[in-house]
């Protein structure tokens, strides 16, 4: 997150409520307001409608308008980078969104007080911090003379309503005190013929998991440009890409969205305004359920819960533990059911050591579990940490109970398997549970690679 601030020369918002007493208008099937063509963010003032946000942990006071050292008209933009310890850096963006589709780069003239290498700039870090259509570019090299840059926009038509519009993010050397940047003419621009040439775009590629019913999000991609002949290469992110699937029974593409729809493999491509993408993302989708977990119908005065949508739920510490854990976890969504789903299921740790449960009063323990046909077992471990609730401190005990075709209740896959298990089955003899007032931890594992889970609780009998 950050922080925001705002330059009084910079915040000019005009709010226009229109009340009508007595009437409504119908706006279904309005257009949208179209985005302003203005290309202007500082030409010796700064544009109308424009807002300042300091990034957060910058220096505050590091912006200023200077009208000593300019390039040209009356005044430039001077940033003062502080000594180490801190750094300047903010994003100028517009609630009067522009529409940018008629150029090609974003342009501005720069000098600093010492030749030194800018960490960042760029474009497209909007008033709400969104990210959708940022554009950086990285140690871009200052001197003490004024020069032009020229950041290319990757694809135009894009931006018909953008917000973001200029953002810098520099700190000094740790070896090094801080200096002074001078910024002008921060325009967009249609550049000359010849300017901006031969782009280069890679994507990394990769290999992904995923399941049906999710949407995949896609890498973005840096793109190696020819300005006026010197290579300046910049990352953009994904939304300026148009992507494609070789199997669209697996993953489909609609706009800017890449959806898993069926099992199966596929790869994805793209191209960028035209150009082909080096690299491609291959999807491995694999099942899941197409429907969400039962409802837990227990009353929440009887429940201590982990995880459901239903009740409150304690405080977890980690979904998959550091300690010897080899699954990894996501959250998953089915309809307004969140799920979590784990793969490379060997051994899962489940934490609330800072949250203790104390189980003393709870008859089941509840878990929904969807495993994929051909999974053969499942196992479930709690742990309680003694009457001090420290790990190794008062003696410790675990319990481990497991679910095959053979047990009570015979294990299911292809659809939710729900587990109402009496807490007096953890507790038998020299290797179950001898206390619960103390539960500190939770094991999942089994033979499947993947495991949804969900609605996990204790709970007791009204």
């Amino acid at each position: 997150m950050c922080n925001s601030t705002i330059i009084s020369k910079l915040a000019v918002f005009f709010f226009i409520i229109l009340a009508a007493s007595g009437c409504e208008r119908d706006t279904t099937g309005l257009e949208p307001v179209p985005g302003i063509p203005d290309p202007v963010v500082f030409d010796d003032d700064f544009s109308s409608y424009l807002d300042y946000r300091a990034f957060e942990g910058s220096d505050l006071n590091a912006l200023s308008i200077d009208t000593e050292i300019r390039h040209s008209g009356t005044a430039s933009l001077k940033v003062n980078v502080p000594d180490p310890g801190s750094y300047a850096g903010g994003t100028f963006c517009t609630p009067r969104l522009r529409d940018l589709t008629s150029y090609d780069a974003l342009g501005f003239w720069a000098r600093a007080s010492r030749s030194q290498l800018v960490n960042e700039i760029g474009f497209g870090i909007d008033a709400s911090w969104e990210t959708k259509y940022q554009v950086t570019a990285f140690n871009i090299p200052l001197d003490t003379q004024w020069k032009k840059y020229y950041i290319p926009i990757p694809n135009p038509e894009r931006l018909s309503y953008e917000g973001g519009l200029f953002f810098y993010s520099d700190n000094a050397d740790d070896d090094t005190e801080g200096y002074e940047i001078w910024f002008d003419d921060v325009i967009f621009e249609k550049v000359e013929p010849g300017t901006i040439t031969n782009p280069r775009p890679e994507m990394e590629s990769s290999e992904l998991g995923a399941f049906i019913g999710a949407t995949v999000d896609m890498p973005g991609a840096t793109v190696t440009y020819s300005i006026n002949g010197e290579d300046l290469t910049i990352s953009c992110k994904p939304g300026y890409l148009t992507f494609f699937s070789s199997n669209e029974e697996v993953v489909q593409v609609s706009g800017e969205s890449v959806n898993v729809v069926g099992e199966g493999t596929a790869e994805i491509s793209a191209t960028l305004y035209g150009t082909p993408v080096d690299g491609t993302v291959q999807i491995e989708a694999g099942p899941a359920p197409l429907v969400p977990a039962p409802v837990p119908q227990q009353s929440g005065a009887n429940v201590i819960s982990l995880f459901s949508n239903v009740y409150d739920d304690i405080q977890v510490d980690s979904w998959s533990a550091d300690w010897p854990d080899m699954a990894d976890v996501a959250d998953f969504k089915i309809g307004e059911d969140d799920l979590k789903v784990y793969t490379n299921l060997i051994y899962a740790g489940i934490t609330f050591e800072n949250d203790l449960i104390d189980a003393a009063d709870m008859d089941y323990f509840h878990i929904d579990v969807w495993l994929p046909e051909g999974v053969t077992l499942f196992k479930v471990k709690l742990v309680d940490f003694g009457e001090d609730g420290t790990w190794q401190g008062a003696p410790d005990s675990q319990c481990e109970l497991t679910f095959d075709a053979g047990s009570t209740p015979a294990l299911v896959t292809g659809d939710w398997f729900s587990l109402d298990i009496p807490i007096e089955d953890f507790m038998y003899g020299t290797e179950g549970l001898f206390a619960r007032e103390h539960l500190a931890q939770m094991l999942l594992s089994g033979t499947g690679n993947t495991a949804f889970v969900d609605n996990i609780y204790f709970y007791m009998n009204p």
